[in-house]
């Protein structure tokens, strides 16, 4: 059958597991992956095969956009978790461009999420512009540090933590025991964080291979005097040896979480103590991380990547921010626009350190906002101030942005450590 022209021809639906190898060929296509897909591939993702949760776009026969969605669990302000629709492997070819498919596929599923009972959608964006029209904000952004390990002004002959602890080399069978357990640690306390299910920590050690050029990282993990595990890292090191025999090698990390603030001193000392290594390349962290002030020359620690990171779009107003805790006291009404029917409306915020209610109500409004801008100041990162001077949120009443940073904003930034 010849492609199409119309976008009205183009069929937008759920694929069958029979159609997810022509699926994985276009996710591939957007990406710039190559059009090829492995066999080894196409067996492992599989695996994440969910009937209903694969939207392809056809014409012809040939699938030319893509859009998968997930169940995922996020923490916000306080330590609860809220269940989110997790938004991934969206593309549309480039012959398909400007016809809506994007549009209807993501109306298909923030619906279908409504439904479920979805309080967020999340998703991490490739690209800026393309998510604030369907009502997502930047929620949580990621740091990337290069850290010069001879200028850092640690200690070279460094040989473990001073406080007791230790560090031991483990393989990928002790970090699928260990490190479920330590995660959970983690998403107890920072906003931000997303879960990790079985299929995760197989994938991340090894157990499970989608891509068949994956390399096995090194595991480090942080034991407290005590024999607890607070802290784990996953790292690989090039090869790289400069003239005269000097050695130029850089430890990247894939990940890193501590339970503590002394599990990350201990891992980041130790990553920079190792034989060789004269750059650290953090991988994706918080913007207000610690590590620049773990070294005695922070200036050592430079960023190397700033960006936007975790998405979120809320579905539900009222269960949003009932979920997360307040620092501060106090009543907020607030008007909040939505894009596509499924949110929207005038609401009244109580907050205490008691908890919190949100209701709609009739009141006047002070302060008026989209609903991707309230998704960016839920979490507690962005500032209704810095909004409202940029011209995205509007005061109806005076001194009302700075009231909503008094209750939203938070003493330390969002952090999700994970890309999917």
């Amino acid at each position: 059958m010849a492609p199409t022209s119309r976008a009205d021809d183009i069929d937008v639906r759920p694929i069958s597991e029979a159609e997810h190898a022509e699926w994985l060929r276009a996710v591939h296509t957007g990406f710039l992956r190559g059009p090829v897909v492995s066999a080894e591939e196409i067996e492992g993702r599989r695996r994440n095969f969910v009937p209903g949760r694969f939207l392809g776009a056809f014409d012809g026969g040939r699938c030319v956009a893509t859009f998968r969605s997930f169940a995922q669990e996020l923490t916000v302000v306080g330590g609860a978790t809220v269940p989110a629709d997790a938004v991934t492997g969206v593309t549309v070819t480039a012959t398909h461009r400007r016809r809506g498919l994007l549009s209807r596929m993501m109306a298909r599923d923030l619906a279908a999420a409504k439904d479920r009972g979805d309080v967020v959608a999340t998703l991490i964006a490739a690209e800026y512009p393309i998510y604030g029209r369907y009502g997502f904000g930047p929620a949580a952004w990621m740091a990337e540090w290069t850290v010069d390990v001879p200028r850092a002004g640690l200690d070279a002959r460094w040989a473990g933590p001073a406080d007791g602890g230790r560090i031991d080399l483990v393989d990928g069978d002790d970090v699928r025991k260990l490190g479920p357990e330590l995660h959970e640690r983690l998403r107890r306390t920072q906003p931000g964080v997303i879960d990790r299910d079985e299929l995760w920590w197989k994938v991340n050690t090894g157990a499970v291979r989608f891509d068949p050029a994956w390399a096995m990282p090194f595991f480090a993990v942080y034991r407290s005097a005590s024999g607890e595990v607070e802290g784990m890292a996953a790292y690989e090191v090039d090869d790289n040896w400069g003239e005269a025999k000097q050695p130029l090698n850089t430890a990247a990390v894939r990940w890193l979480i501590g339970a503590t603030p002394a599990a990350e001193r201990a891992l980041w000392q130790y990553l920079c103590s190792i034989d060789w290594v004269v750059k650290v390349k953090s991988g994706w962290r918080a913007p207000d991380d610690l590590l620049p002030h773990f070294l005695p020359d922070p200036r050592a620690a430079r960023i190397t990547s700033l960006a936007d990171f975790l998405w979120v779009r809320i579905l539900d107003v009222v269960r949003a921010l009932e979920a997360r805790t307040y620092e501060g006291e106090g009543t907020l009404v607030l008007e909040v626009a939505g894009v596509d029917g499924l949110t929207g409306g005038r609401y009244r915020l109580e907050a205490s350190a008691a908890g919190a209610s949100c209701t709609p109500t009739t009141e006047s409004a002070e302060l008026a906002l989209e609903i991707g801008e309230l998704g960016a100041l839920w979490l507690g990162d962005e500032s209704a101030v810095r909004l409202a001077a940029l011209g995205r949120v509007r005061e109806e009443r005076a001194g009302a942005a700075r009231k909503a940073d008094a209750l939203l904003r938070t003493s330390r930034r969002p952090w999700c450590p994970d890309m999917f």
